[in-house]
């Protein structure tokens, strides 16, 4: 992963996005071929759902902790599963609905840390990364997509 010393928390976030809907707007010429990585498999919709499920799960987490309370145990199958729906075609419908989901939650991503102050960063509440480090985390997110590539 790139490091990216003068990014904010936020940048972190969106320009992860950014970066897989980038290589996504590729991916409508995926030919069902599956990107082995590591010990996983890879498709465009598999990265999609994953990139998903990350910022969703975070969230969660950030959210529970600003409110005092512990945060839920996620339940994904994460990457160690790829269901039917991960070797359907990616569609044109496919990417629009990626680009709505993933800018969506980048945004509500952005929106909550710009209203952290640099001591809620760097101090957060509750067990567990920094919100701060947590951003930086997500921009790892990129693996994901970066697994299935530029099918250009």
């Amino acid at each position: 992963m790139t490091e990216h010393p003068h990014e904010t928390p936020a940048q972190a976030v969106t320009g992860m996005v950014d970066h897989v809907l980038a290589l996504a707007a590729t991916w409508t010429r995926w030919d069902g071929r599956l990107f082995e990585i590591d010990d996983r498999v890879y498709t465009p919709h598999k990265a999609v759902r994953r990139v998903a499920d990350h910022l969703v799960d975070h969230l969660a987490e950030l959210e529970a902790r600003l409110a005092g309370e512990e945060p839920q145990a996620d339940h994904w199958h994460a990457s160690t599963v790829t269901t039917e729906a991960d070797l359907a075609a990616f569609t044109q419908e496919d990417l629009d609905e990626a680009r709505s989901r993933l800018t969506r939650l980048a945004r509500i991503w952005a929106n909550r840390l710009e209203t952290l102050t640099d001591e809620q960063l760097d101090a957060s509440p509750g067990e567990g990364w920094s919100f701060r480090e947590l951003a930086r985390h997500l921009r790892g997110s990129t693996y994901y997509a970066d697994a299935v590539g530029e099918l250009s």
